[in-house]
């Protein structure tokens, strides 16, 4: 199918694994234009022939020098913004409970996984409403549906940002601008995999080796699929949406998870 997106432009955040990576390799396969921010460059990111871009997302000014590359390269035109730069494993210590969680670890969580699409959002605005036309996807998680199935600083941040892109959606929809959320369930990505990231701390805690966690949690989890989620099933969705085929789809969230959510 033709998603119509040859030659329009995007911009990337948290690009340079898992989903993000994913989703670049998508973009640039529908002949989109990307650049992709990313702190780290890796081989894999500059692979995928998009424009990548080293920038901390995490800073205040880092979202903004991104979006500025991107207007550079494009001409000032921009078509697509997706916010997936997220996580919040990398100091560990992330399975103690609320009582364990320090204002740090608060504010850590609150600046990469909401603010950094806020800044980055601020800074894109612009451009998209330029040519009364453009799509924001942003990548949540369906544990903001769900925040007692993971660290609650991650979960929380993760459900302020869904009510983000809907706030979002209410207010740039009459200048053309469609806003959208894609929630995946467990991606099978460094998070999960890394020795030192919260599937490996996990996994310590319920006194079981790293694999027997990973192949134990989507049934955990009542995911009907049985398996866990893959970076590029998420990748064609956040291509979907960014779409003119999706033209009327906006204000949505959309939980990809197995079936784990049985909610209405």
């Amino acid at each position: 199918m033709d998603l119509q997106l040859k030659d329009k432009t995007a911009v990337v955040t948290g690009a340079s694994r898992g989903i993000g990576l994913a989703v670049v390799s998508a973009l640039v396969g529908e002949g989109m234009r990307v650049v992709a921010g990313a702190r780290t460059v890796t081989p894999e990111l500059a692979a995928t022939g998009a424009v990548a871009v080293p920038v901390d997302l995490s800073t205040p000014d880092g979202p903004a020098r991104l979006v500025e590359r991107a207007e550079a390269e494009f001409g000032g035109r921009l078509d697509l913004l997706v916010n997936n730069v997220g996580g919040g494993d990398a100091d560990g210590a992330q399975t103690g409970g609320f009582l364990s969680f320090t204002d740090h670890q608060w504010h850590e969580a609150f600046t990469l996984n909401l603010l950094s699409a806020v800044r980055t959002t601020r800074a894109a605005i612009p451009l998209l409403t330029a040519d009364n036309g453009g799509a924001i996807v942003t990548v949540s998680s369906n544990g903001a549906r769900t925040p007692h199935a993971g660290p609650v600083p991650y979960t929380t941040a993760k459900a302020a940002l869904t009510a983000f892109g809907k706030a979002l959606a209410e207010e740039f929809g009459p200048q053309g601008v469609r806003v959208n959320t894609v929630s995946p369930g467990p991606v099978r990505t460094a998070m999960w995999e890394s020795p030192d990231g919260y599937g490996a701390e996990l996994a310590a805690t319920m006194g079981l080796e790293q694999e027997q966690l990973l192949a134990g949690l989507p049934g955990a989890m009542g995911m009907l699929t049985g398996r866990f989620v893959r970076p590029d099933e998420v990748a064609a969705l956040v291509a979907h949406l960014a779409s003119p085929l999706a033209g009327s789809v906006t204000g949505a969230d959309y939980v990809i998870d197995g079936g784990a959510i049985k909610t209405v």
